[in-house]
């Protein structure tokens, strides 16, 4: 089983790099991490599909051609620092970035999700995560400043602690809107922050607060 998830996570590379993504470490991490340990059993066999898929509590593990669009954009150009991921959801993307970068903080609203994200990091032997329960409206300032932050749910608007907890030179990419969505690129120049717009993209929603 272990050889046949590792072709399989392997031929999921493969066809995210025909499909447009050109990071050779971000395609290296896609093709060592089982997708499979972050869905529920019964959708394992859609694992390795380029396709978003539920995860329970109303949210979903996020396509895996917008997990690594998003992580290559991060690291475009530039070198791996401390990185900030709001909305831990399964943990895939999480897995992800802790190959990557050197430190991830995660921060997730629902408990039970980032309990059951815990355990499958843990299981990968993956140990540079630091993880907090918590509104991801409001960042981690303890942990700030942040050389990238990820976002994995749209709001309507960018968080405010956000922009103010990236590092000089550090970059938000982040999915913004309601009905129509857009993948966002901010980057802090001293005082200011620039802005591009990248790609139509489709999120669940990023909800202020917390849930037990």
């Amino acid at each position: 089983m272990a050889v046949a998830t590792s072709r399989s996570a392997s031929v999921l590379a493969q066809k995210l790099q025909s499909d447009g993504i050109q990071h050779p470490l971000v395609l290296q991490a896609i093709s060592q991490t089982p997708r499979h340990l972050f869905v529920e059993a019964v959708l394992a066999h859609k694992a390795y599909e380029n396709t978003a898929l539920p995860i329970g509590q109303g949210q979903t593990i996020s396509q895996p051609y917008i997990v690594a669009r998003m992580t290559e954009l991060l690291l475009q150009d530039r070198a791996a620092g401390k990185v900030l991921e709001i909305g831990t959801g399964s943990g895939y993307q999480t897995a992800i970035l802790a190959r990557l970068f050197p430190q991830v903080c995660s921060v997730e609203r629902i408990k039970s999700l980032q309990f059951q994200a815990k355990r499958r990091l843990q299981q990968l032997d993956l140990h540079n995560v630091a993880m907090k329960h918590g509104d991801g409206w409001q960042g981690w300032p303890s942990k700030a400043p942040f050389d990238s932050i990820i976002v994995t749910a749209a709001p309507t608007e960018v968080p405010m602690a956000l922009l103010e907890q990236l590092a000089d030179g550090g970059r938000l990419v982040i999915p913004v809107g309601m009905q129509e969505q857009v993948l966002r690129i901010y980057q802090r120049q001293g005082d200011k922050v620039i802005s591009r717009d990248i790609e139509a993209v489709r999120f669940v929603p990023l909800i202020p607060g917390e849930l037990a």
